[in-house]
């Protein structure tokens, strides 16, 4: 099991004083690195993506609502760094135990366990309030996924079950959907919706193939992800189910073209043949690698797709 979750301790006062003694201050660049920009960057992808088919499914132009859009990207944005943040206050503890997070500077002490809190606190409400710009309903599902994301993901499920990344996949299914509220508040149009169901099945064999190259990391920290509790071959066939379930769900979208059919088609195609790969696999890390760089590219290149489509 990991450690009980403590907010603020004597070991935070402690590693901020050997920080201070060894001349470590704080920089900007620790800063960005608790805000997680690449995803937060991702992120921004789906974001504009939801709004650039909300302006051309609702006929509306591009440069009418320019101040909109800024105030969608950013306000998402800071939401997003505001939330990554608050993980990184609430993961602390256990980022210590694992290679891939232990040099986070919320970990090693180089930042405080008050500075990345405040810093989490500081951005989301920024970034909510810049949303308000946008739309009301905006604000209110940036709060949604910061809710979900920041509560029930990693300060409840991710310590106590392994659905824990089906349920924060709702938190990183919701940027393009703020996107398309930023235009269309009523979000009465399925294509949203859609943009949803992509990002939330796409998102459960993403991280598991991160969770099974870190699988040994995750169990000493007593992280309960899918590989730990279930083992390789169980975690394999969920994520083979996830990877087929997403091709007729990006065909859902038909009405994008030929375009960006032939992309859905190729791209969904290619995933489920690495997938169902990886049963045959003897060589299980190198195959998690794989299926972890084909998700990234497979999402990047697929909501590029869509805004191609359009224009």
């Amino acid at each position: 099991m990991s450690k009980p979750l403590v907010f603020f301790d004597s070991t935070d006062a402690i590693r901020g004083a050997e920080a201070s003694e060894a001349d470590r201050s704080a920089t900007w660049k620790d800063f960005l690195h608790i805000l997680k920009m690449g995803i937060v960057f991702s992120n921004l992808i789906t974001t504009f993506a939801g709004l650039w088919l909300a302006l051309d499914e609702t006929g509306q132009s591009f440069f009418d609502h320019i101040g909109t859009v800024i105030a969608a990207l950013v306000g998402s944005g800071l939401v997003m760094a505001g939330g990554c943040a608050l993980n990184n206050f609430i993961d602390r503890d256990i980022d210590q135990l694992m290679e891939r997070t232990k040099d986070r500077p919320s970990a090693t002490g180089q930042l405080t366990a008050r500075q990345v809190f405040w810093t989490g606190i500081i951005m989301s409400t920024l970034g909510t309030i810049v949303l308000i710009q946008a739309s009301y309903t905006a604000a209110v599902l940036g709060l949604v996924g910061l809710f979900v994301y920041v509560v029930v993901y990693t300060l409840w499920l991710k310590r106590t079950h392994s659905i824990n990344t089906i349920v924060g996949g709702i938190s990183g299914a919701i940027p393009p959907v703020i996107g398309w509220a930023a235009i269309d508040p009523g979000l009465v149009s399925l294509t949203p919706w859609l943009l949803f169901l992509i990002v939330f099945l796409w998102q459960p064999p993403h991280f598991l193939a991160l969770a099974i190259k870190r699988v040994d990391e995750y169990r000493r920290a007593g992280v309960p992800m899918l590989p730990v509790v279930a083992g390789m071959n169980m975690t394999k066939r969920q994520m083979i189910f996830y990877v087929v379930l997403l091709l007729p769900a990006s065909l859902m979208l038909y009405e994008l073209g030929p375009l960006y059919l032939t992309f859905a088609v190729l791209l969904g195609i290619g995933w489920i043949a690495v997938a169902v790969a990886g049963l045959f696999t003897k060589d299980v890390m190198k195959w998690s690698k794989r299926m972890f760089v084909y998700s990234l590219n497979y999402l990047t290149i697929l909501f590029i797709v869509m805004v191609v489509s359009v224009l």
